[in-house]
């Protein structure tokens, strides 16, 4: 393989026509410059200077040479400017969360994206077990989990609060707890765990979301509030699912005498550089959460 040193100091030399001056160029030595030519010369095998005193000629093997290098050597150049370069809003930007946070925020990114065509926002939604093996295995550039991370690999920081809202039919105004041992649960993936924050706090005969009759399960966002609608049950969601459900007047969204929220926690790959364009994205999010 040639060297692309060589290369250089062989296309400059070419394009200044002078040793003394390709040498300054270059921050080298004469005898510098003239020895990558001969090395050139012996890997190739034959000459590439006709020298005449202090000037030269290309013979026809260096005429060839030139053409080629001098493509190669500013092919480097922009892999090194293009290796270099971090644009702010260049890119693709993977992010997952739980569904509550991102059917607050998605809508947002994606004006950000409008804003800047060339970045691309690849937004999943999945319960936080799923975001924390996601950030472990450095399957994503950024993650949002409602509890803190267990694995190493995951560095974490509070970022946002959201509050927990108890959610019973709409014909419900009193959701004492015989009301809500009548109705019924309707369960989510974190459903266990809003229950026993708001529940617990709340209602001193709570111990588990088991005492609760299962009458529902939905592990999709949007859809856990319809049997509720139906009258089929209640849950506990966060304030973020709630308000993007279309059909308020269908269901009761109660303020408990002990409001509890729930921490949102921003998750990256630990000890990894984050690149502009993922600084961009979490910039952004926090201006929402």
């Amino acid at each position: 393989m040639i060297n692309p040193v060589w290369l250089r100091s062989f296309c400059t030399l070419v394009e200044v026509g002078h040793f003394t001056r390709t040498a300054e160029r270059l921050h080298m030595t004469q005898s510098g410059v003239s020895q990558h030519v001969r090395k050139l010369e012996d890997q190739l095998g034959r000459p590439l200077l006709i020298r005449q005193g202090k000037q030269f000629m290309l013979t026809e093997a260096g005429e060839r040479l030139y053409r080629e290098a001098r493509v190669i050597i500013r092919s480097l150049a922009n892999l090194e400017l293009r290796v270099g370069e971090d644009p702010p809003h260049e890119g693709l930007v993977r992010v997952m969360s739980p569904g509550s946070v991102g059917l607050k925020l998605y809508p947002h990114l994606l004006a950000l994206q409008c804003q800047h065509p060339g970045l691309i926002i690849d937004y999943r939604f999945a319960p936080n077990a799923d975001v924390e093996q996601a950030i472990a295995s450095d399957a994503l550039d950024v993650g949002f989990m409602t509890r803190l991370a267990t694995r190493d690999e995951v560095s974490c920081q509070p970022i946002a609060e959201e509050p927990l809202l108890l959610v019973t039919p709409a014909s419900i105004q009193d959701p004492s707890w015989p009301t809500l041992l009548q109705l019924g649960f309707i369960d989510h993936p974190d459903g266990a765990h809003h229950a026993g924050l708001l529940l617990g706090a709340n209602y001193p005969e709570f111990q588990h979301s088991n005492l609760f009759e299962k009458k529902g399960f939905s592990n999709q966002i949007n859809l856990i509030l319809e049997p509720v609608s139906m009258g089929l049950g209640f849950t506990v969601l966060p304030a973020h699912a709630v308000v993007a459900f279309q059909q308020p007047d269908r269901v009761n969204s109660h303020q408990l005498s002990h409001p509890v929220s729930e921490i949102l926690y921003l998750g990256v790959t630990r000890n990894r550089a984050l690149p502009n364009r993922v600084q961009s994205v979490i910039a952004e999010a926090r201006k929402w959460l």
